[in-house]
């Protein structure tokens, strides 16, 4: 759970609050254990050199691009892989999650744990950013469902035709989802 240790031990340009970047540039700062996830405390913050401002228990890390992908591992293997659509500037809203036919391999990293029943990997890019051990608790809800779309609670719930609308409470703001 700890995403500064996971960042270290894959030898990303990375460091608690109060160690200095090498090179002034955006960087994802974030608290180095968030339990719940979902994004909470993360920020891009442009970084000259100094990190004495960030929070303590937070740190940064190098800025990765490319597509967000959750892969779900059940004992080793690949269960599941859904890609994030996320809102601009923001870590916690999501327009939408997808089921994709990506195949990505259990990172090498983890190999000693491909004996727990649940293992699940967050990506942006090919870089792994975040290790749970659980299932997506989102895809959980059905096996079969191909999209899920987030309901906030400024949303006015208006089902969409063709998909089925559940409540699913979290605690940023999230009431419910379009499913599929």
């Amino acid at each position: 759970m700890d995403k500064l240790i996971l960042s270290r031990k894959l030898g990303y340009t990375c460091g608690p609050a109060g160690v200095p970047v090498d090179t002034p540039g955006y960087y994802i700062v974030r608290p180095c254990v968030n339990a719940m996830g979902l994004g909470l405390g993360a920020a891009k913050s442009y970084i000259e050199k100094n990190t004495e401002w960030l929070d303590v228990g937070f740190f940064w890390c190098e800025w990765f691009e490319g597509r967000h992908l959750s892969v779900d591992y059940h004992y080793g293997k690949q269960e599941l892989c859904v890609e994030g659509f996320k809102n601009p500037n923001t870590f916690t809203t999501w327009r939408k999650w997808q089921r994709v036919e990506d195949t990505v391999p259990l990172p090498e990293i983890l190999e000693q744990f491909k004996d727990k029943e649940w293992i699940n990997c967050e990506f942006i890019g090919s870089k792994l950013i975040e290790v749970h051990f659980r299932n997506n608790p989102d895809f959980a809800l059905r096996k079969d469902m191909s999209e899920f779309i987030p309901v906030w609670i400024e949303d006015e719930i208006n089902t969409p035709a063709g998909y089925e609308y559940v409540e699913c409470l979290e605690l940023h703001g999230r009431v419910g989802a379009y499913i599929k």
